[in-house]
């Protein structure tokens, strides 16, 4: 009899992986919403507001890193059009955000302050039902399943791959983005959306709603690194790993790739709408850079400091590149791109399986060490 999917989801892990995720949770959901919310600002055990947002911000990142990872690390898909989807989702959800500020806007009006500037009298048709947090969640996950669907389908029927997919996915965000600077498509021009107040009811600016919004971060990415695991470590998994390493065997053998790198790569879109969604309330602002040629870069950056194909090091990476970043923009903001560039160098020549890689190198060099003196102890007995 076969096993239900959620149990085979969780066996997907040993119990080593499973204290890891437990601690993870524990920190995410009890230890840090305690120390947020019951000291003192002045205390020495109170975790700030800033760091909340932070963290939130760069485990929303590390969620599209891990989308990234399915297709890249596991399909040999490299895209660099994935800022899209984030932004899409994040646009999606900051639609219902600014139909929650209602009349507490600068002209106090039903419509969004920039559609009073711009002197429009009623909502675009595609902003009906935006007010509902319903009808907007759904839009988070259809509408970029929606084009990743149509654009994949044609893209991989054509059998496009390599760097003519990549430029392929440059070009639509890049397009994408000019088209949401434009003011007349109804989505804030350059200045996308900000200002927001609420969110069901609730102050986004209050403490409660913050820890909220980054144990609902925790949550997700969590839930994506069980996903992507259960679907790297089963049938399909292995078959997309073929289709990388070998896509004209597997179909010698009566595999259709389009199929799996259809599935993958759309669920890899939804997964970075998800990110992007859970992204905006925290940092309180969505507009066309996020969409960028060089934020889609970045996602791929993340991945190979990480380590391509290992599911935990996108997520790793993603925090190193992004904890950097933030610091390097503060003290040194004249010097963080020629950082970035010299660390996807290093990593791309000296660490061709990122940081997870190297970690296994080391400890692999360290039993080796260890088994050595007792060889050599064999050796003088005999």
């Amino acid at each position: 009899m076969r096993k239900p999917l959620t149990l085979r989801i969780l066996s997907s892990l040993d119990a080593k992986s499973w204290i890891a995720l437990g601690i993870f949770l524990a920190l995410a959901l009890v230890v840090v919403p305690v120390l947020h919310l019951n000291f003192p600002e002045d205390s020495a055990f109170h975790v700030s507001t800033y760091a909340i947002t932070l963290i939130g911000k760069i485990m929303c990142y590390a969620l599209v890193a891990v989308a990234m990872d399915l297709i890249w690390g596991y399909g040999g898909i490299l895209s660099l059009g994935h800022g899209l989807f984030f932004a899409l989702g994040g646009y999606a959800f900051g639609m219902y955000l600014m139909r929650q500020i209602g009349r507490d806007g600068s002209y106090q009006s039903d419509l969004p302050d920039f559609m009073v500037f711009l002197d429009w009298k009623e909502l675009p048709w595609f902003w009906v039902g935006s007010d509902s947090f319903l009808w907007v969640a759904l839009l988070v996950l259809v509408v970029p399943a929606l084009i990743a669907f149509v654009f994949g389908y044609f893209a991989f029927r054509s059998r496009i791959r390599g760097v003519y997919f990549s430029i392929i996915t440059q070009a639509l965000t890049y397009a994408a983005m000019l088209l949401f600077f434009r003011n007349e498509t109804g989505f804030g021009g350059n200045n996308g959306f900000t200002d927001f107040k609420r969110i069901l009811g609730f102050s986004i600016t209050a403490p409660e709603t913050r820890v909220v919004l980054f144990g609902l971060s925790a949550l997700a990415l969590i839930g994506t690194l069980l996903l992507a695991r259960y679907l790297v470590t089963s049938k399909f998994g292995r078959v997309l790993t073929a289709i990388r390493d070998a896509e004209s065997r597997v179909m010698f053998i009566g595999y259709n790739p389009l199929w799996y790198k259809l599935f993958v790569w759309t669920l890899s879109a939804m997964l970075c709408a998800v990110a992007g969604a859970l992204y905006v309330p925290q940092v309180g602002i969505i507009n066309p850079s996020e969409m960028s040629v060089a934020n889609s870069i970045e996602i791929a950056i993340w991945v190979a400091v990480g380590g391509r194909g290992t599911l935990l090091g996108p997520v790793i990476g993603a925090f190193i590149v992004n904890l950097a970043k933030s610091w390097f923009t503060v003290s040194f903001p004249e010097y963080w791109l020629f950082f970035l560039g010299t660390l996807f160098i290093v990593a791309t020549l000296y660490l061709p399986q990122g940081v997870v890689g190297l970690w296994v190198r080391l400890r692999a060099g360290r039993r080796r060490e260890e088994a050595t003196p007792g060889v050599v102890a064999k050796g003088v007995e005999a």
